[in-house]
């Protein structure tokens, strides 16, 4: 097999694949080319001569194109040698989620996206970053809720100026807007009614190289090779893939699942079903290789939220066949499945929705175990964020145990106990905080104005002397006093106290952001 410069093939009659430079003398050949979905689903005839002669002027085909598949999902003849893992052709659609009421009150100034993962990351930085090291470098973030905070870290971070290169890509948020007509004046109804609002990108001309979109969701945990989705996506024939992990009944209920053949087609999605609906989803997952006892334990397919089309097939479902669905999860993927060739992708690693507050705080303390089920720290794939220059942190007389500490930060004469810690943080003598998740600060505050808060009697950002905290989420800027105690000890699992600076929820306390815990406070 061989390909000519401009990527373009010839099939010779004894079988051989030429340039087109290398083409045997006295035949005419006709080129059938493909390209941005041109003559997709056509069907190519060649014609063979059975008599083994040919005439001065018959013109063989030559063919241009590898594998692809018509709406009916039926394979066609492709060259599975020319499939590459070519980033170039491949768009990364990033939904910036709804209003984020299961993560209040971490949503209430900011988008999840924006919330702080890890000590020093965002959760938008993940996704972000699994494209970076996919080699895709054509994204699209697309925002609604409380979007300030979010489009200000993407401007640091990953800017073709001072942050990330994208070279000839682009990252773009694209903001929910007004538009003429009377279906303009909507906004975002759902993710799939989020990517139909601008759909003219794909029309656009940076995009006629475009054969496939990636749509992700930006509060998940985990780390992923795009272009290996990707390729098994383009080499299965499927019109969309979705990626799955095997689950157990405990949280089964709050993904999507799917039933699926021996072949990994799609047969039935049921979006978060419950009780009889959810008995009635369990497959035998020793069709995805795992073992008999672990098929036992995790009986359901559940749907990781993570989509790829083919791009034709996204423009045609969006505009014409289901031009009022506006859900991927719980409308576009069931529907599809019944008409088109939808497959499983099998992610066997770790992933995690942090879509509630007690996902967020596990995951968080799930990140000091020993070896850690995810970790930031891996080099070949590293995770990005914004620059923020900061120094190391200074750490005084403490003793820290199975802990994170991000740069930046000020600890003296503490213990920090299956914790978390973010940047800028603040920590003085004698507290003790044990899994517990701060967040950090946004800012410092100098020694001079510290020295004046405290002649006015007021409590500068940080933890003060003498504090007790356990199973606690601390937002950004909170200001906790001396001698504070925050364990919930009662064990209230829901309270609404956001005059006193804090909320319970899931058993978890959260100390809203920017909110003051005063001297001597039990919670």
């Amino acid at each position: 097999m061989a390909a000519s410069a401009d990527g373009r093939i010839a099939l010779s009659a004894a079988g051989r694949l030429n340039g087109t430079r290398g083409l045997r003398g006295g035949r005419n050949w006709r080129l059938v080319k493909f390209c941005n979905g041109e003559m997709m689903g056509k069907k190519l005839s060649l014609t063979v001569s059975h008599q083994g002669k040919k005439k001065a002027n018959d013109v063989m085909p030559r063919v241009c194109m590898s594998l692809t598949t018509n709406v009916a999902g039926v394979a066609k003849l492709r060259d599975l040698d020319m499939e590459k893992k070519d980033a170039r052709t491949v768009v990364a659609m990033i939904l910036g989620g709804g209003a984020g009421t299961r993560l209040f009150p971490l949503t209430k100034q900011r988008a999840k996206p924006a919330v702080s993962i890890g000590g020093a990351y965002r959760l938008i930085d993940v996704p972000m970053s699994n494209c970076i090291n996919s080699g895709i470098n054509k994204v699209y973030i697309l925002t609604q809720f409380n979007s300030a905070s979010l489009n200000r870290h993407l401007s640091r971070a990953y800017n073709l100026g001072g942050g990330v290169t994208f070279g000839d890509g682009y990252v773009e948020v694209l903001a929910a807007t007004q538009t003429p007509g009377e279906a303009g004046k909507r906004w975002f109804q759902g993710t799939a009614d989020a990517v139909r609002q601008f759909h003219w990108l794909f029309e656009d001309a940076r995009s006629k190289d475009i054969e496939d979109v990636l749509i992700l969701s930006g509060d998940h945990l985990y780390r992923m090779d795009y272009m290996d989705f990707v390729q098994n996506h383009r080499q299965s024939g499927a019109d969309i893939t979705i990626s799955c992990l095997p689950m157990d009944d405990s949280r089964a209920s709050d993904f999507g699942l799917m039933k699926m053949d021996s072949k990994g087609r799609i047969l039935s999605f049921s979006e978060k079903p419950r009780g009889a609906d959810l008995k009635a989803m369990a497959v035998d997952t020793t069709v995805l290789g795992l073992s008999k006892d672990e098929a036992i334990k995790k009986p359901y397919i559940a749907s990781m939220g993570v989509y790829v089309f083919k791009k034709e097939i996204l423009l045609n479902i969006l505009r014409w066949r289901f031009p009022t669905a506006n859900d991927f999860g719980s409308e576009i993927i069931p529907a599809s499945a019944r008409e088109f060739c939808v497959k499983a992708y099998l992610f066997n690693d770790y992933w995690e929705d942090i879509g509630t507050i007690r996902s967020f705080f596990e995951a968080n303390l799930a990140l000091t175990a020993h070896p850690p089920r995810f970790s930031f720290y891996d080099a070949s794939k590293p995770m990005f964020t914004s620059r923020r220059n900061l120094p190391p942190s200074k750490i005084d007389n403490s003793k820290i145990v199975d802990s994170i500490i991000s740069h930046g930060s000020f600890l003296t004469s503490c213990f920090i106990e299956h914790s978390v810690v973010g940047i800028r943080s603040r920590i003085n003598c004698n507290v003790h905080l044990k899994d517990t998740v701060m967040l950090g600060a946004d800012y410092y505050e100098t020694d001079v104005e510290i020295a004046a808060l405290h002649a006015e009697g007021r409590i500068p950002i940080g933890i003060g002397e003498n504090t007790r905290i356990k199973d606690c989420i601390i937002d950004k800027n909170a200001r906790i006093g001396k001698n504070v105690v925050i364990a919930n000890s009662e064990g209230v699992q829901e309270a609404d106290r956001s005059s006193d600076g804090f909320y319970i929820r899931s058993g978890i306390t959260i100390i809203q952001k920017n909110s003051t815990i005063r001297d001597g406070i039990v919670i």
